[in-house]
């Protein structure tokens, strides 16, 4: 009898252990979007485009009114999310005006030696995977080492791609340069101030053909090449068709979390929207109060609805920790020949995508875990996308890497009530390789001071945006510089219209001496890392070049239906 006691005591001991790790270990399912603002959600304050499942998240979680992504733009922001690294730390940073991947064949993306929040949970027994959009790089030195790409970086599954379109960069951007200079020149010589060859004309009219013949060229070939969709390292679309598109990968992120729902797991969702082009099915075309933009987010909000319905359907929700918010904010220069505004609302802030004002950086951010985070709680210290990596980590049981400094802060003490102060006091905001502007968020005070080292130049005089170029740079010519820096205080205006002065603010020296040296502390910190957005890194290589046939040129296959029925 003692014997069978003892066995019986130990399944219990080994059934409450299993039991107690199971729930020291809970899921995490992250949703990001692209390229929405802070003012699009209806628990933001927007009254007319339809997030009911968005919103139903928010009022079961944690709502931050504060938090802010690492970059303004897609690239070095989504870097910063999965490593809690400034981006300038990994050469995810571009010292150029272009400041993202605008081929799939260009050898530049996340180092092999950064690590994620999926390479730490991976070591811990978790099943990961990244379904939408990757956009941190393919390959190094052949089409077949993948060393960017998501299964290198700690993913065990990814369906989606690791592209999208740069048109405009590359075709209207120039053509509006060489037509400005064309009228520019011509106007000069009508008015006979300024003595024209011919030839000058010629060579322009020369070069917008090449423009133009490039653009057919880039329609017919490359868009084959460039767009497509993997399930792991198979091509499994080429060219990637837009027709259901949502629809598959959020069938497809509900059978994982289905496949995983008794193991711990992550999935992180990438939303594509929003993000031009936008596409919307057939069920949402059409139907919203804010034409192809407003369409495309009320798809959107239905997915994050089918990924809760899964999580409630399997009793996981108490057991897993959602989080959704965008990499940037909201692009405001995206608006059509036709007037139509295909950016959303960054609400009261200014600016937008590409750029470090308030609406380029300040992003939805919520966090829902029932019984763990307190439902319908609003939080307004700043936080930033790069605390979800150390918050993650902890709540999973790994380590944080000690050879590396970690930018990111746990969450969960102000989540849960424990600390009311952000532990960001400084926060550094870049403009790709560019140190823009500082935070700081004093300790025993509610003021929020801002410095801008630089601003962008507007155009046209009075805009929201830099609308001549269509996204706003970082250097040169086109920016501001401030000396002494421009400084605001956040919490008093947000929609930083006021800058302050030595006279309207008496400790205006002090303030921005304690800045300054607190981003030069922060500069110490760097280290020379090799530029994964330099002109070798950038440029088409087509040896890179992916193609799910040995056809050449004409890349064409769709096995999405045939995969997805098979895949595990």
């Amino acid at each position: 009898m003692p014997g069978k006691m003892r066995t019986l005591l130990l399944l219990l001991l080994f059934i409450y252990e299993a039991r107690s790790h199971a729930v020291s270990m809970p899921n995490f399912v992250l949703l990001m979007a692209d390229d929405l603002g802070i003012g699009d959600p209806g628990c933001y304050g927007n009254k007319t485009l339809r997030t009911p499942n968005i919103d139903r998240l928010a009022r079961g979680g944690v709502s931050s009114r504060s938090t802010l992504a690492a970059s303004p733009l897609c690239k070095p922001s989504r870097a910063a999310f999965m490593t809690g690294r400034y981006p300038i730390r990994s050469g995810m940073a571009s010292r150029s005006q272009v400041g993202v991947f605008v081929f799939s064949a260009s050898s530049g993306g996340l180092p092999h030696s950064e690590i994620t929040f999926a390479k730490l949970l991976k070591n811990q027994g978790y099943s990961t995977a990244l379904i939408g959009k990757w956009h941190l790089g393919t390959s190094c030195h052949n089409r077949t080492d993948l060393c960017h790409h998501p299964l290198s970086h700690g993913f065990d599954y990814f369906h989606g791609l690791v592209f999208t379109r740069a048109l405009r960069l590359l075709v209207f951007l120039p053509l509006q340069v060489i037509t400005i200079t064309l009228l520019t020149l011509a106007v000069l010589r009508w008015l006979g101030l300024v003595q024209v060859p011919p030839c000058i004309f010629f060579c322009l009219f020369f070069l917008a053909a090449l423009v133009l013949g490039g653009l057919l060229c880039f329609l017919h070939y490359f868009r084959p090449l460039n767009c497509f969709l993997m399930r792991n390292r198979d091509i499994t679309q080429q060219p990637m068709s837009y027709d259901n598109l949502t629809q598959r990968l959020t069938a497809d992120a509900a059978q994982f979390i289905q496949r995983n729902a008794k193991t711990p797991f992550l999935l992180v969702l990438a939303f594509l929207h929003m993000h031009t082009a936008l596409f919307s099915s057939k069920d949402f075309a059409g139907k919203s109060k804010h034409g192809a933009y407003g369409d495309a987010a009320e798809e959107m909000d239905w997915s994050v609805g089918q990924i809760l319905d899964v999580l409630d359907e399997l009793k996981l929700a108490n057991n897993t920790l959602v989080y959704f918010s965008s990499d940037q904010g909201a692009h405001v220069e995206e608006v059509t020949i036709k007037g139509e505004g295909h950016g959303g609302s960054n609400g009261i802030y200014k600016g937008g995508k590409a750029n470090n004002w308030e609406g380029g950086i300040r992003v939805p951010g919520i966090l829902r875990w029932p019984g763990v985070i307190q439902a319908g709680l609003e939080i307004d210290e700043p936080t930033s996308n790069m605390d979800i990596f150390p918050t993650v980590a902890k709540l999973a049981g790994s380590p944080l890497p000690e050879d590396r400094i970690i930018d990111g802060r746990d969450l969960m003490p102000l989540l849960q009530g424990r600390s009311h102060r952000s532990d960001h006091e400084f926060l550094f905001h870049y403009c790709n390789f560019y140190l823009n502007a500082v935070r700081w968020h004093p300790q025993n005070s509610t003021s929020i001071w801002k410095a801008f080292f630089f601003t962008p130049k507007f155009f046209p005089e009075g805009a929201n945006g830099c609308f001549a170029t269509h996204v706003c740079f970082c250097h040169g010519q086109y920016v501001t510089y401030h000396d002494p820096p421009l400084l605001f205080d956040i919490s008093q205006d947000p929609r930083e219209r006021n800058p302050l002065t030595p006279t309207s603010q008496p400790r205006f020296r002090e303030i921005l001496e304690t800045m300054q040296e607190a981003a030069a502390r922060h500069a110490e910190t760097l280290q020379d890392v090799p530029n994964q957005l330099s002109l070798g890194n950038l440029i088409w290589k087509p040896w890179l070049q992916m193609c799910c046939s040995s056809s050449g040129l004409f890349c064409q296959c769709d096995w999405e239906k045939q995969v997805g029925r098979g895949s595990h």
